[in-house]
């Protein structure tokens, strides 16, 4: 860390170039469906069948996350239009609970919670092209250093979630080309950057929506239909000794991790025009959208794909909803919508959804390493904007990392890491807003949160249960505390900066 001389009484300091208001509400709305609609609505359902066993607890898993998702963004509005600084989320946490509160969100987004997510849809982009490119294997290279080591206390006895395989496979190695060429357009600028994020999103929604419409109609399966929707299937749950409750909380992570990253919007609120009005309605428009086109892309799959299947099924209907070939759940419905030319069809339009799901991510998740520096909190440099008016250190030291992320798990594991350090900063930044209404209660307010404080509370409740849940169910359990740790590890680390601070001035 270096420190700068005071400037002679004489110097003229030099315009520091400052961000551009380019988001309408058009873009903002844009950036925080196109952060949210990446690959998990096209995968996830497959993991979350085989936990919950039933067609309606797959439909509630995504109703739940949809419910959560939109009572977060009717609160983070009012948080949104009383700080429209750039940083958002961080700097929330920071005027409500203080710099250590705001330090640890920033730390542990950098750590895992964005850099992870972007990792995540990283190696799905890889994943979904290797079914155009059939040499893009997930096998990795045997020229690269590579090992294979357990997390946490549990060992290794389920292979799938807790071995952690580090290395360079054809898959990882297109997610860091994508991840790098994705940072490249966002250092040219705003403008390139948003432009980008609006025409992809609009095009993924609309692929979207298409699938739903085509599944619901044309490509309605007789005996899909007959076995997920009778009583008896319908309603069905998992014989199993653990609480259902526990069960319904860990299958949420794909769902909860599918609908995350909306908050992505308030970290680039210095670039929002007029975002005392925007920022809401972005947040709230955005997340309905989303939750809306989830659940009913579910009703979708559930219309043409039986939800039970078998592992070695030779068909798609054999395999079901449960078994999909690399849980790839969009593919197997498309493939009996469209016959064989479907997962050609599929991975196109997952593509375009990962790209643009990433390049929001990365637009955004700079902004806050911008905001923390600013405060003394990150490296000096990281709180510059270049002549584009974009955060470049930022760009740049959050694309170091998620490339390292990259190599280290795969997208099951990383969205594990993921999204309880999500939930838990949800949680806290909803008590602030409590904290905020009664210490800045003179703070303007262009809008508040709709049925406070009846409707942030039941979030707490709802977020709060699903974190816990997580800490408790075995499937989840190792990530969850390893992701706490993380957080925790941020404590010492924000002291032992603050401390480093102090004694830069006196070492120049």
């Amino acid at each position: 860390m270096s420190s700068v001389a005071a400037a002679p009484p004489t110097a003229v300091p030099k315009t520091q170039p400052e961000f551009v208001k380019a988001l309408t509400l058009t873009d903002a709305t844009m950036l925080v469906a196109g952060s949210m609609i990446g690959s998990g609505i096209f995968i996830v359902s497959a993991d979350i069948s085989r936990q919950v066993q039933s067609p309606f607890w797959l439909v509630m898993a995504w109703l739940m996350s949809g419910v959560i998702t939109v009572l977060g963004a009717l609160a983070y509005g009012e948080l949104a239009a009383m700080y429209p600084r750039a940083g958002g989320q961080y700097v929330f946490l920071r005027e409500s609970m203080g710099p250590l509160m705001g330090f640890l969100f920033g730390w542990t987004m950098f750590v895992v919670i964005q850099t992870g997510t972007i990792a995540a849809v990283a190696v799905a982009f890889g994943r979904f092209l290797g079914v155009l490119v059939p040499a893009i294997t997930a096998d990795r290279f045997a020229w690269f250093p590579r090992a294979d080591f357990c997390v946490g206390a549990l060992g290794c006895r389920d292979a799938a979630t807790q071995s952690i395989q580090l290395g360079l496979t054809p898959q990882r190695l297109v997610a860091l080309v994508m991840i790098w060429v994705l940072t490249w357009i966002n250092l040219r600028g705003i403008r390139e950057g948003k432009i980008v994020q609006t025409t992809l999103t609009v095009v993924k929604t609309a692929a979207l929506a298409l699938l739903i419409v085509l599944g619901l109609t044309i490509g309605r399966n007789a005996a899909a239909i007959a076995a997920n929707f009778s009583n008896g299937a319908f309603f069905a749950k998992p014989a199993t000794a653990t609480p259902f409750l526990i069960v319904f909380g860990a299958a949420m992570v794909g769902s909860l991790f599918s609908s995350d990253a909306w908050n992505n919007v308030t970290f680039a609120a210095a670039e929002v025009q007029n975002p005392q009005r925007n920022l809401p309605r972005a947040l709230l428009l955005g997340t309905g959208l989303v939750s809306l086109l989830y659940v009913m892309a579910n009703f979708a799959y559930l219309s043409v794909l039986p939800l039970h299947g078998a592992a070695a099924g030779a068909t798609v209907l054999e395999r079901g909803i449960q078994f999909a070939t690399q849980d790839r759940v969009g593919t197997a419905a498309a493939e009996i919508i469209f016959g064989g030319g479907a997962a050609t069809i599929m991975a196109i339009a997952i593509l375009i959804s990962t790209f643009g799901c990433n390049n929001g991510l990365i637009l955004s998740g700079a902004r806050v390493y911008f905001a923390m520096a600013r405060d003394g909190l990150f490296f000096d440099r990281v709180g510059r904007l270049n002549l584009q008016h974009v955060p470049a250190a930022g760009l740049i030291a959050q694309s170091i990392w998620t490339s390292i992320l990259c190599l280290t798990g795969t997208y099951g594991q990383l969205l594990d890491f993921v999204i309880f350090s999500a939930l838990l900063f949800y949680v806290f930044t909803m008590i602030g807003l409590f904290i905020l209404r009664r210490t800045r209660a003179d703070v303007a307010r262009p809008y508040r949160a709709l049925g406070y404080p009846v409707l942030p509370a039941l979030y707490v409740v709802l977020a709060s249960t699903v974190a816990i849940t997580l800490l408790i169910a075995r499937k989840t359990r190792t990530q969850a505390f390893s992701g706490l740790v993380l957080v925790l590890i941020g404590i010492p680390v924000y002291f032992a900066w603050r401390s480093l601070r102090r004694r830069a001035p006196r070492a120049a």
